[in-house]
């Protein structure tokens, strides 16, 4: 299994090396709050295949669009949010877990029933799906950006703090503010070979 999600990342990689980087920066995130749940390992596995490979369905956008400078059309952002679909129809096809495929289809979606591409709504998303919106939320504002500089991790995390809304869940929310706030967490890239699994 371990060199079916290499190769993947691998062909991520080429096509687009920053959605690469962002995923496993985000399985990074992802797998810290998942232990700090009580995660099992057989959950963290599928929890880090899942979170490094969220953004799959990406492969089959236009780089233009993904690294366009800018504000994108209204167009091309509902071409962006075909991917969390075809991400799914990619790993369905995969001999992983069945729970794999179906965490990548949700990652888009929110409690609140405005997420994408379903409209799910609260018990209908998975925990999985739940700690994946929140950790690429984080990662997406404090990281570097096609299109605009870093943000500062605070200002990722007042996000996610200021939920007025209802979109992400307020429970892991806390979680992940307490990994950067008193555990002092750091985002970095989970690194995948074969047969191995290191964090560095």
């Amino acid at each position: 299994m371990e060199k079916i999600v290499n190769a993947l990342i691998a062909a991520i990689e080429i096509w687009d090396p920053y959605t690469a980087g962002h995923q496993k920066r985000v399985a990074t995130l992802s797998l810290a709050i998942a232990r700090e749940i009580g995660f099992n390992q057989k959950q963290l596995d599928t929890m880090r295949i899942a979170a490094i490979l969220h953004d799959i369905g990406k492969i089959n956008l236009p780089t233009e669009i993904l690294c366009k400078p800018g504000k994108l059309a209204t167009c091309e952002y509902n071409l962006i949010k075909i991917h969390s679909e075809a991400g799914y129809q990619i790993l369905k096809k995969i001999n992983f877990p069945d729970k794999i495929a179906e965490i990548v289809y949700q990652h888009h979606e929110t409690l609140d029933g405005k997420g994408y591409p379903r409209g799910l709504k609260a018990d209908d998303i998975s925990i999985e799906a739940r700690i994946l919106r929140i950790s690429d939320v984080v990662e997406a504002i404090s990281a570097n950006r096609p299109y605009r500089p870093a943000n500062v991790i605070e200002d990722a995390l007042g996000e996610i703090e200021n939920d007025t809304n209802g979109k992400y869940d307020r429970d892991i929310c806390d979680v992940c503010i307490n990994l950067f706030r008193v555990k002092n967490f750091k985002i970095k890239e989970i690194q995948m070979r074969d047969n191995e699994r290191t964090i560095n």
